[in-house]
Order: C-alpha cells, then sequence, then structure tokens
C-alpha cells in the first residue's frame, strides 16, 4: 500500500508548443505594454471655507493654504510646512516672556527695622 498523495506541483508541465493560430515556424511574442489611456486629474480646489482666526497673521498663513489649490499632489507638502512653520513660530512668539522694563525695583523694607540709633 502506498501512501503518497501526488502533489499537484510534482506533475509535468505541459510542452509549449505554437498558438493554434499561428504559423509554423513562426515564434510568438509578448505585445509591448502600451501607456495608460488616462490623464490623471488636474488640480481643483477642496473648497474647504477658511474662517477667519482674529489674528491677522494667522489669517494671512491660513489664506496661503490656497496656494496649494492649485498645485498637482507633490507642490502640496512645501506649501504645508511653510505654514506650519509660521504657525509654530507665531505660537512660541506668544510663549516668550516679555522683557522688563526700566530698572528692577528695588525690594520692599520693613520699616519696623528702620529705627537706628
Amino acid at each position: 500500500m502506498n501512501d503518497s498523495v501526488a502533489d499537484p506541483h510534482d506533475s509535468p508541465a505541459p510542452p509549449a508548443g505554437p498558438d493554434p493560430g499561428q504559423e509554423p515556424g513562426t515564434t510568438s511574442s509578448p505585445a509591448p505594454a502600451s501607456p495608460p489611456a488616462f490623464e490623471p486629474a488636474a488640480p481643483r480646489p477642496l473648497g474647504v471655507e477658511r474662517v477667519p482666526t482674529g489674528d491677522p497673521a494667522a489669517d494671512e498663513l491660513l489664506t496661503r493654504l490656497a496656494d496649494a489649490d492649485h498645485l498637482p499632489a507633490d507642490g502640496h507638502q512645501e506649501v504645508y510646512e511653510d505654514v506650519h512653520r509660521g504657525l509654530r513660530d507665531a505660537l512660541t512668539a506668544l510663549d516668550a516672556r516679555p522683557a522688563p522694563q526700566g530698572p528692577p525695583a528695588p525690594p520692599a523694607t520693613s520699616h519696623a527695622y528702620d529705627h537706628r540709633s
């Protein structure tokens, strides 16, 4: 008794022969690949409404996002990075402490110790 099972991958491949419609003595070659028959869509605005923030600098930066509407996708990154950098700088400026105005005031002294002899 034989317990082996035939593997379908072990069967011999059918012999390669000419196509039935091919003339004898000629070989068939694959057809050259042709370019796709479609063109990518042109850039168009997304129609996202930009709401004013009330900060003129931030509003100007956000308006710059409209530049990406007319660029192909590979041009969006430059616009987004520019706007992000400007917004980050504006936020960093808000965190900066204002510089002190004029010389520092002398420390307050207690009048209880002003009695000298």
